[in-house]
């Protein structure tokens, strides 16, 4: 798979700041494309995320040259699914903007899962 071209991270994003290794996460999954870790504000039994090393302010922000990267989030979504044993199901969910309930301004996936999940959310 193709690398994405890199964008500058963003100094004060506490996102890059965890791909850079300033701050510490407890990495439960690692690839060249993206990291993830706990939630520190769990929702759920299990509940991860998974942030692109490439720093992309929302998905609104994402553009035809970052597919690869966006593809590659569900796949690790995927695979971290798998390690965590969520065989009766899981939830992915992209917060976008202030009114999407976006906290963090860097493109990030939130993996929920270890309990059943009601319908409809928010």
């Amino acid at each position: 798979m193709k690398t994405q071209p890199s964008h500058p991270a963003s100094s004060d994003c506490l996102f890059c700041k965890i791909v850079a290794g300033d701050i510490p996460a407890n990495r439960v999954y690692e690839d060249e494309f993206c990291i993830g870790f706990p939630d520190i504000n769990p929702q759920a039994p299990t509940h991860l995320l998974i942030i692109p090393r490439q720093h992309i302010a929302s998905t609104a922000k994402a553009e035809a040259e970052h597919s690869a990267l966006l593809g590659s989030l569900m796949s690790a979504a995927a695979k971290i699914a798998r390690a965590e044993k969520l065989s009766k199901g899981y939830r992915i969910v992209v917060n976008t903007g202030e009114d999407g309930g976006q906290t963090v301004n860097h493109l990030h996936l939130h993996l929920l899962g270890g309990r059943h999940m009601n319908w409809p959310p928010g």
